[in-house]
């Protein structure tokens, strides 16, 4: 176990959870209807937030990295295309000249995104993605016990596993690492709990080395290279839209993240139709459990929405490989808010190439709390809230 995350691969534990994109919390409070004229009142993690920047190059590739689920462990081929294409355009730009030799460099990094090559053993494969548990990568060089470590975060109640090796510098941006040691740190345990593993005996498995290949001016990206072909993306801070993301792939968060997000983007969202337009994936509702799959189709708790030009609307869900549920329809737009009404008129069940009409009918209400480019965020009726990720915009 620790095997795998010791090569700086940030491979966890073999647990074999498969969340769903779709995750549903236990309860969720609402966020109150009215019409907003004064931006809400906004928090510091906020205000922090705010903060962070990026070059037009790096905002490319966080651009390319929002969507990727298990941190890239189920990214699409183009997906996996646009951000090494993103990746190969930062690393020959002008980022920190030997990054291991300027401060920027150390600290506490988030794994966003790493490639798993062909060449991995199966042991590291094993341990690749686990999107519940967040990685990161602590790099103390400037010590008297100069450290590389990868730190798996159970969660905020149960504690993590840190896996230590010692470091040492060996030219400007490579960094030399041989692991030796590993522990749990539960929160509900005055004391670590050492993890046993012979790493005198692993030889060369329980070392290798790191090169950073791009870290930015502001210390807040990088970009690593490892022994066995790896390539790594880590980022100091996470922008609101990532943190979301991440909030859904673990399951908890979400709410406090929404929060955020929407608080930031208070005064946007009073739009037309041509930014609502594209196909919508839906990565997270607050919907109950029990809806029937008429329910689910008619007010798009699953699936996809595609939003057309004038409003077009078209709900789909994938029920089975060839078999496709349909829900066609119009939004209308309210005037001066950022409030739309739904008529679902009909729709249609598809099996191959064949399709069945469904009487399908259903009035909703949507209210957009949130949007961008790639990211939407709206309030239905019973106070059910959406996250969607845009896939294509027509």
């Amino acid at each position: 176990m620790v095997l795998a995350a010791s090569r700086l691969g940030f491979q966890i534990l073999s647990f074999s959870p498969n969340p769903s994109p779709f995750i549903r919390p236990k309860s969720i409070k609402p966020f109150p209807r009215s019409n907003r004229k004064s931006p809400p009142s906004i928090s510091s993690s906020v205000v922090e937030q705010q903060d962070i920047s990026f070059t037009d190059s790096e905002s490319r590739l966080i651009e390319a990295l929002l969507g990727i689920q298990g941190r890239g462990r189920a990214a699409t081929p183009q997906q996996l295309k646009d951000v090494e294409d993103a990746v190969q355009a930062l690393e020959p730009m002008k980022g920190v000249l030997d990054p291991t030799s300027t401060g920027l460099i150390e600290g506490r990094w988030q794994l966003i995104f790493t490639t798993r090559p062909g060449t991995a053993s199966p042991i590291q494969r094993t341990f690749v993605g686990v999107d519940i548990f967040k990685i990161f990568q602590e790099v103390y060089l400037r010590t008297d016990d100069p450290r590389v470590s990868n730190v798996v975060i159970f969660s905020d109640a149960i504690g993590e596993l840190k896996v230590e090796a010692e470091a040492k510098i060996e030219d400007g941006k490579r960094i030399l690492f041989r692991f030796d040691r590993a522990a749990f740190s539960f929160k509900f345990l005055p004391f670590k709990v050492p993890y046993p593993v012979p790493f005198k005996l692993l030889g060369d498995e329980a070392k290798g080395w790191l090169d950073t290949t791009y870290l930015s001016q502001n210390g807040n990206i990088r970009i690593s290279r490892g022994s066995k072909g790896t390539t790594f993306v880590l980022q100091k801070k996470i922008e609101p839209r990532q943190k979301l993301l991440s909030a859904i792939s673990g399951g908890t968060g979400i709410r406090e993240a929404i929060d955020e997000l929407v608080s930031l983007n208070w005064n946007k969202v009073d739009q037309e139709f041509e930014t609502l337009e594209g196909e919508w994936q839906l990565l997270w509702a607050s919907q109950l459990e029990d809806e029937s799959w008429s329910s689910i189709i008619a007010n798009g708790l699953k699936g996809f929405q595609i939003v057309k030009k004038g409003g077009q609307l078209e709900n789909q869900v994938d029920v089975f490989p060839s078999v496709k549920l349909q829900a066609m329809g119009n939004l209308i737009k309210e005037p001066e808010n950022s409030s739309y009404s739904g008529i679902i008129h009909n729709g249609a069940v598809s099996v191959g190439s064949l399709k069945f009409p469904l009487n399908i009918h259903n009035k909703f209400n949507m209210d957009l709390l949130y949007i961008d480019e790639k990211i939407r965020i709206t309030r239905g009726s019973n106070e059910i809230l959406f996250v969607h990720l845009r896939l294509t915009k027509n």
